[in-house]
């Protein structure tokens, strides 16, 4: 399948960074190889892509020194989703977003504990953030979004939504969490990305998942709320996938050229605030 050729099409979910980096002192990951803004950036060329939004990884935890490197050495082409501490000051989150970081990242999956949200300090974070009209992306299995959606909505901030929400591999469509994910399509405040199936099952069984979680998706959210994020370079499943067979995955799912132009550029344009 061949790459669309339009102006403005976007990779929502990929990351850079460098073996010799800090890491998080709790971490899933310790990454065995770099990942350059160079090589990334000729991911995007071979494969049509104007445009990319780098994810702060997990194990790099809220030094976003690395991250907003890339971002100044190609502020026409990339911007940022950054993981931040509760405590993060005004003056930080300003450098952060004349970087060209446009939200932040919680990535709670795995069992990592969800954070009170109720305290003094995320309050006034969350309306920072929504100030800022930021977005707030997260990663979190599908049976707590019911929880955690809520406070985001309530506090006016949109949302994007890793990997088909993120499933159980055992109930699919049919997990709770996910049907909750489809009736909260009707604030137009949620996005979710089509990304990463292989984090949704062992085996193949994420690709099938993924094509049976499409139809339900776009029903609800419509090709304008759904996003791809390649999840370049695939961390802990470097050896499963590559760039080329993860787009390749979105051309089957698909077909039409004008549902991907949907998923590729008007769906992120103004979410990620690219031109």
């Amino acid at each position: 399948m061949k790459p669309i050729a339009a102006a403005l099409q976007v990779d929502t979910h990929a990351h850079v960074f460098a073996r010799d980096l800090p890491l998080a002192s709790i971490r899933r990951y310790s990454p065995a190889t770099d990942a350059t803004v160079e090589q990334y950036l000729g991911h995007l060329d071979a494969h049509g892509l104007s445009h990319g939004v780098l994810v702060q990884p997990s194990f790099l935890g809220s030094d976003n020194a690395h991250l907003l490197t890339a971002l100044r050495a190609h502020p026409q082409r990339l911007r940022g989703v950054a993981m931040v501490d509760v405590d993060v000051t005004p003056a930080q989150l300003q450098e952060l977003d004349d970087a060209g970081v446009v939200g932040i990242r919680l990535n709670l999956v795995g069992g990592a504990e969800i954070p009170d949200f109720s305290s003094v300090q995320w309050r006034r974070l969350l309306t920072a953030i929504a100030q800022r009209r930021w977005l707030v992306e997260l990663h979190r299995e599908a049976c707590d979004l019911p929880v955690l959606l809520p406070v985001f909505l309530d506090a006016g901030i949109s949302l994007v939504i890793d990997h088909y929400g993120r499933p159980d591999p055992q109930l699919g469509i049919d997990d709770p969490g996910f049907r909750y994910l489809l009736e909260v399509a009707a604030t137009q405040r949620v996005w979710v990305k089509l990304s990463a199936a292989y984090r949704n099952g062992a085996n193949g069984s994420g690709d099938t998942l993924a094509a049976a979680a499409l139809p339900l998706l776009t029903q609800a959210f419509g090709l304008p709320h759904l996003l791809w994020g390649s999840d370049w370079p695939h961390t802990q499943h470097e050896q499963l996938t590559d760039y080329a067979r993860e787009f390749q995955r979105l051309c089957g799912l698909l077909p039409a050229i004008s549902e991907r132009e949907q998923v590729l550029s008007t769906a992120a344009a103004s979410l990620y605030r690219l031109e």
